[in-house]
């Protein structure tokens, strides 16, 4: 009788237990769901550092002579004292352009250093070693930071990777391609320090997209941009060297459109595509290149010789027929005179990138 009393009362133990549990189920579920917050997806963090102006820098503005700016209309004073200006003098952004990404070109200067190791003749990378190569970057860069502080200069290394040559070459493209490892070990370099890379592709017969694939484990790299020499693209039957190329805007805009994706997908921070032009012959359909919400775009004048020719033809291309942002290239050796920092940076609109060859 007592194992019976004890055997009931267990079983009432269970039932009461199971009821409670039950009970405490459907409160749950009917007290209201916290909503959780969605999560904020966070832009990555740029691999990149700019140069601190010196202390004794001045803002470009402040430097402006007083005798120039002395009873000058508002409207002219906005536009650094001359009113022949489309934007005021600093200003890196074309008149009437936005820039909805977050990369280099928006708050920084870029500046670089142009060339393959494979060659003295393309450039300055071919002329000395890889971490000289740095400590001249870095003076040459910083001599921007002073010149606008306002807009501190990144060291670039504008790096050429496949370059345009007159023999067909065993693909048949007229161009030959930097190893892997040549393109890697500027890479790294640019890693080590906090600089950026520009990978250039020189197209001969192949295409825009084709070269741009053939980089593309490079690109997925935080500080790896692109550029585009657009002179070196020609026809079949055509020499690039002797006959002057052409790339259609249409084809620059499907490789910012993939860089897009491709930045979107792999979760990189935002990047830039600089186009090269010195002249109007070698970029048509100019206004099909725009950029996206994570992709730059600049347009580059790279032309040499008088400084009065060079300003006058930036002018042309780039202040009266925009891009996004302005570049400006200066050649130590060909130009007459070697424009300073100064004089570069008053440019209109100031270039967001300066490279040097």
């Amino acid at each position: 009788m007592k194992k019976f009393i004890q055997l009931l009362l267990a079983a009432l133990i269970i039932v009461l237990l199971g009821a409670c549990a039950e009970q405490t189920s459907e409160e749950a579920e009917e007290a209201p769901k916290k909503e959780t917050a969605p999560e904020q997806k966070k832009d990555p963090e740029p691999r990149y550092q700019a140069l601190e102006p010196s202390e004794d820098a001045v803002p470009l503005k402040e430097r402006l002579s007083k005798e120039e700016l002395k009873n000058m209309p508002d409207e002219e004073l906005a536009l650094g004292g001359d009113p022949k200006r489309s934007v005021p003098v600093g200003e890196t952004l074309s008149k009437g352009m936005e820039d909805k990404a977050n990369g280099p070109l928006k708050d920084h200067r870029l500046v670089a250093y142009y060339g393959t190791p494979q060659s003295e003749n393309m450039g300055i990378l071919g002329t000395m070693e890889p971490e000289e190569l740095m400590t001249q970057l870095k003076e040459q860069a910083q001599a921007y930071s002073n010149a606008d502080p306002e807009r501190p200069a990144v060291p670039t290394i504008e790096l050429i990777t496949t370059m345009a040559q007159r023999a067909p070459g065993p693909e048949g493209t007229y161009v030959s391609k930097l190893p892997d490892e040549k393109i890697e070990e500027y890479v790294n370099l640019a890693e080590k320090h906090d600089a950026l890379v520009l990978l250039d592709i020189q197209l001969g017969t192949d295409t825009v997209m084709n070269q741009v694939k053939s980089i593309e484990k490079w690109l997925k790299h935080p500080n790896v941009h692109l550029a585009i020499d657009t002179e070196f693209q020609v026809d079949e039957g055509e020499v690039p060297g002797e006959d002057l190329g052409q790339v259609d805007g249409k084809e620059v805009q499907k490789a910012v459109e993939y860089l897009s994706k491709l930045t979107e997908k792999n979760n990189l921070p935002d990047k830039f595509v600089l186009v090269h032009q010195f002249t109007e012959h070698v970029l048509t359909n100019k206004d099909a290149i725009q950029p996206t919400d994570n992709v730059e775009v600049a347009l580059n004048f790279d032309g040499w010789g008088s400084s009065i020719d060079k300003m006058a033809l930036y002018k042309k291309y780039v202040r009266d027929n925009p891009s996004q942002y302005g570049g400006f290239k200066v050649f130590y050796d060909k130009d007459q005179p070697v424009m300073t920092p100064e004089e570069v940076v008053k440019l209109d609109p100031s270039p967001a990138i300066v490279n040097y060859q």
